[in-house]
């Protein structure tokens, strides 16, 4: 990455569109710096405005600032003439020139898997996050899933891959190191602290009006080679990003859900319309992705996690029978521990990762 590549992306009417247009006439953003004017207008057959913008260098000053505001804050611009430029984000007719990276450039270099879905998230589609990250981390040792770090699946995706121990990256509709929305900070820095990385497209002096977060999508979409929708309403951004993976001939999955449900109509929608492949288990998405790996459970977390446990935790966890949250009063009932009893041991299983607790005074299993 160079000082020109930054200076391509802040010079006015460019845009991105027209940084590929150059970086494809020229090779580089140097060779578009370095070119003449007969070039310019002849090569890259490009208006007089525009000539004068990159003749007349605009575009350094607010490149050199963005700089400093990078070094300052420890991020990284990767240019997509960078080894480190991730290939597939790199194989989209609109990929952007540079990216900026929090973190761990090296996780957009695993194996990724974008999880994207609704923002009202329901415990079903919150478990089965869970689940199949648990048993892909099991089955692969090199896994990374990409999401968006919004509410509802976004964020239960990354939490998910935080608990298994996979690595995971969240990709930003805002500049670094600001983080959208600021309730998941805390997520963010256990994102980076665990080896991930965040991502964004925006330089720190972008105007934010409110577009960035469909472009933010298609990133989501082009950073791995399939996406997998947990659950959707009939309309949002996660349908936006599944759009933007079939565009890109990328492999599309969805978990089916119950026809009642709202939380699963653009779910449902996509498999029956075959936008999207049917799947409800680690190994079908690796057979639709076409990862081969050791069927042998590299990382058994659920063991190590039960031997922990007491006998009383663990009694008190047989109690989930199913992927269904219980109400403490359900569990109380049911075990015959007074209120104090069951608080303690709930404490115990959730620290421990068993299980999570969810608004209204429930539980649901985790493991």
């Amino acid at each position: 990455m160079t000082l020109e590549d930054i200076a391509l992306q802040m010079t006015p009417g460019i845009g991105i569109k027209g940084a590929i247009h150059l970086l494809e006439t020229f090779g580089s953003a140097e060779a578009v710096f370095s070119a003449s004017e007969d070039d310019l207008r002849t090569q890259a057959e490009l208006r007089d405005d525009l000539i004068r913008q990159i003749l007349a260098r605009k575009g350094f000053p607010s490149a050199e600032k963005e700089l400093r505001h990078c070094r300052r804050h420890n991020i990284r611009p990767i240019a997509s003439t960078d080894e480190e430029y991730p290939p597939l984000l790199r194989e989209i007719p609109d990929y952007p020139h540079l990216i900026y990276v929090e973190g761990n450039v090296g996780a957009l270099a695993l194996r990724t898997l974008s999880v994207v879905g609704t923002r009202e998230a329901t415990p079903y589609g919150q478990t089965m996050c869970n689940r199949l990250t648990e048993q892909l981390s099991e089955r692969m040792s090199d896994l990374c899933i990409v999401s968006g770090l919004a509410f509802g699946i976004d964020i239960a995706a990354h939490r998910a891959a935080l608990a298994a121990g996979v690595t995971t990256v969240a990709v930003l509709p805002c500049p670094l190191p600001d983080i959208l929305p600021a309730q998941h900070t805390a997520v963010a820095r256990d994102i980076l602290d665990s080896g991930g990385a965040l991502v964004s497209e925006l330089h720190s002096q972008s105007r934010q009006n409110g577009t960035a977060y469909t472009a933010r999508n298609r990133i989501i979409a082009a950073l791995s080679g399939g996406t997998l929708v947990v659950e959707s309403g009939a309309s949002g951004g996660s349908l936006i990003t599944a759009n933007f993976a079939n565009g890109y001939f990328r492999t599309v999955m969805a978990l089916p859900g119950r026809a009642t449900d709202k939380s699963s109509q653009g779910t449902n929608h996509l498999i029956r319309n075959q936008k999207a492949v049917l799947v409800t288990s680690a190994e079908e998405i690796m057979e639709e992705m076409n990862w081969y790996c050791n069927t042998e459970m590299s990382r058994p977390q659920r063991q190590k996690v039960e031997q922990t446990l007491t006998a009383e935790e663990r009694k008190i966890l047989s109690l989930f029978r199913g992927s269904d949250p219980l109400s403490v009063e359900s569990l109380r009932m049911e075990s015959g521990h007074d209120a104090g009893e069951l608080a303690a041991l709930l404490l115990g299983l959730e620290l421990s990762g068993a299980v999570r607790q969810l608004p209204g005074n429930r539980y649901i299993k985790t493991l």
